[in-house]
């Protein structure tokens, strides 16, 4: 199926491509452009953060995980202004973990370069593109198109439906906090969960609180079982994560706390948002080992603090 070409698409598709050989991955490189409501976009390549790039190197393996930002995530952490109906242009089909943090940064287009469908890293991973990632897109109500730049046309593999909502299972809950103290945490002890605090453009705080919970579009009674190494499931560091850039906010790195070790992946897209210090109520706990692993790691190398 094909559909008209939106405004400005085919700049913004180019504007990835242009820099994706300045990836410094020796053999995988992608890049992502993010426009966001407003107009205002930035392009990333994948990469490692800075931190873990000149305290561990490239080739350590960080618990289960690689140290590296994939490119659509990295336009999400670093996005110029709030991520809630934005476009992301990738030249790769995108992991299942990547659309899931576009699920909950609420990203509602996707763009494809069709030249990335050839890449070998996608005839080999493609599975996971099929299987999950466009699984989850068409549940959270992400639009998905393919993208040929020299023939200036765009292909639709999904479009969203016309007032479609996608559910939302344990929304992550936003308070303001002025000079009253903001909700307690207590309903929150026998579950796994991480709250911090936020501000947005105009200087006013925010207490975020989530837990772990199906990625949107899915609930507790429609996820459906991996068929490979990803999970339906977003862990709760991730969740404020992708929930701030959402909506505009910067976590304050001195406020973020989690009710057990954060697993690997959740450890280093800290690392990529900054976050460089957090609170852990049992450091002993984690949804696995990996994330213990992670953690040793980063402290070690003195990227991450532990207050």
């Amino acid at each position: 199926m094909s559909s008209p070409a939106l405004p400005h698409a085919f700049p913004h598709m180019q504007a990835a491509v242009d820099i994706v050989g300045s990836s410094p991955h020796p053999s995988n490189k992608i890049a992502a452009t993010l426009v966001c409501v407003d107009g205002q976009a930035i392009s990333r390549t994948n990469a490692w953060p800075p931190a873990i790039a000149e305290r561990l190197g490239i080739e350590v393996r960080i618990g289960n995980s690689s140290g590296t930002i994939h490119a659509e995530t990295a336009c999400i952490l670093e996005a110029p202004g709030p991520t809630e109906g934005a476009a992301l242009f990738v030249t790769d089909p995108p992991c299942p973990n990547c659309v899931k943090n576009m699920a909950e940064a609420g990203i509602t287009r996707l763009y494809i370069d069709h030249k990335g469908f050839d890449k070998d890293f996608s005839q080999r991973r493609g599975g996971d593109f099929r299987a999950m990632s466009l699984k989850v897109a068409e549940k959270a109500g992400i639009s998905v198109s393919i993208v040929y730049r020299k023939d200036q046309r765009i292909e639709t593999l999904l479009e969203r439906a016309e007032g479609y909502t996608p559910a939302e299972e344990n929304p992550i809950l936003i308070e303001a906090v002025n000079d009253s103290p903001p909700m307690g945490l207590k309903e929150w002890r026998d579950k796994p969960f991480a709250s911090a605090l936020a501000t947005d453009a105009q200087s006013r705080t925010f207490l975020m609180i989530a837990e772990a919970h199906p990625v949107i579009g899915y609930t507790s009674q429609t996820l459906e079982n991996p068929e490979g190494k990803y999970s339906f499931i977003l862990e709760p560091v991730n969740r404020l994560i992708m929930g701030a850039a959402r909506r505009g906010l910067r976590i304050d790195p001195a406020q973020l706390y989690s009710s057990r070790t954060p697993t690997a992946r959740e450890l280093i897209n800290m690392a990529g948002s900054n976050l460089d210090k957090i609170q852990i109520g049992n450091l002993h706990d984690s949804r696995d080992a990996h994330g213990l692993d992670a953690l040793r790691i980063l402290t070690d190398a003195g990227i991450l603090k532990i207050s």
